[in-house]
């Protein structure tokens, strides 16, 4: 007799979550995410509230270990204070935009490995370039480029680019600390690392939108052939815009094939928050298919 895993009956029992950071632009996104859906969610911060996160949209709670008793997961948008999730006994969803790398991510595909205790986010661009298989067939050789913009680092992207742009535009050199490196009106091209595919990253200067350009061969003796599109992705009639993107909840996909289907671009406009982030961490909750 096969019996039900424990995440097929989370998906007919509101599961009981808490995010913390629950104040941040991730934090935000989060828990208006997973309140659309089947859970139960308490807004954490990170530490004493502030006045406007009290008065704020979002009720947004100070952190304690009382809050947590009786909860199914802890999801970090932001880094508390590590006494706090001292003997938690339930799961742990690491999404800070600089994870604990000591802990396996999160599948590409599934829910949540059974005993497994804690895992981390993996980058929107790993989540995208595993539907390639899905959106052409016969696909051989692959590379490209992959235009990056700063919402992977959610407030501090944001904030970042805005205190550059009005550097910049003031004549002043931009302050680096929080991107790390110089973005404002500049485009920083970041070499592959060895071993890891020929895809060149480029970080653009905008906040929302990544686009992935693809260069896709076919196998020999074959050809490509386009697929219909998987659920959250979208054949497009031209290659995506940075803004398309952003008022997008889709995937855009766009392809220019060669006339013997022997070739072709793929380009792939995605918002790195929703395909980074929000689709994972519904998907191994159980609370996305």
């Amino acid at each position: 007799m096969n019996l039900p895993s424990v995440f097929e009956i989370e998906r007919h029992i509101m599961l009981k979550l808490a995010v913390i950071g629950a104040q941040t632009m991730l934090g935000r996104e989060l828990v208006g995410a997973l309140e659309a859906r089947d859970a139960s969610v308490v807004p954490l911060s990170i530490g004493a509230l502030s006045v406007d996160e009290e008065v704020g949209d979002l009720v947004v709670f100070a952190p304690s270990q009382l809050l947590l008793e009786g909860l199914d997961a802890v999801i970090l948008a932001d880094t508390p204070d590590l006494a706090l999730l001292e003997g938690f006994p339930g799961r742990i969803l690491d999404l800070r935009s600089e994870p604990e790398a000591r802990i396996d991510p999160v599948p590409l595909a599934g829910p949540w490995p059974q005993a497994v205790k804690s895992l981390r986010g993996r980058p929107a661009l790993e989540q995208v370039l595993v539907l390639i298989p899905a959106l052409l067939g016969g696909v051989g050789d692959v590379g490209g480029t992959h235009l990056r913009s700063v919402a992977w680092m959610g407030d501090r992207g944001l904030d970042g680019l805005v205190e550059q742009t009005l550097a910049v535009l003031n004549g002043d050199d931009p302050d680096l600390a929080k991107l790390g490196y110089r973005q404002a009106f500049e485009v920083v091209p970041v070499t592959p690392v060895a071993g890891r595919g020929r895809l060149m990253e480029i970080r653009v200067p905008s906040f929302h939108g990544d686009l992935v350009i693809l260069q896709i061969r076919a196998q020999d003796g074959q050809a490509l052939t386009k697929q219909e599109a998987p659920l959250g992705v979208k054949w497009v009639e031209t290659a995506p815009s940075s803004r398309d993107v952003a008022v997008s909840a889709d995937l855009l996909a766009h392809l220019d094939l060669t006339g013997d289907s022997k070739a072709a671009v793929l380009t792939l406009g995605f918002d790195p928050v929703l395909w980074g982030v929000l689709r994972p961490t519904l998907r191994v909750l159980g609370l996305m298919d």
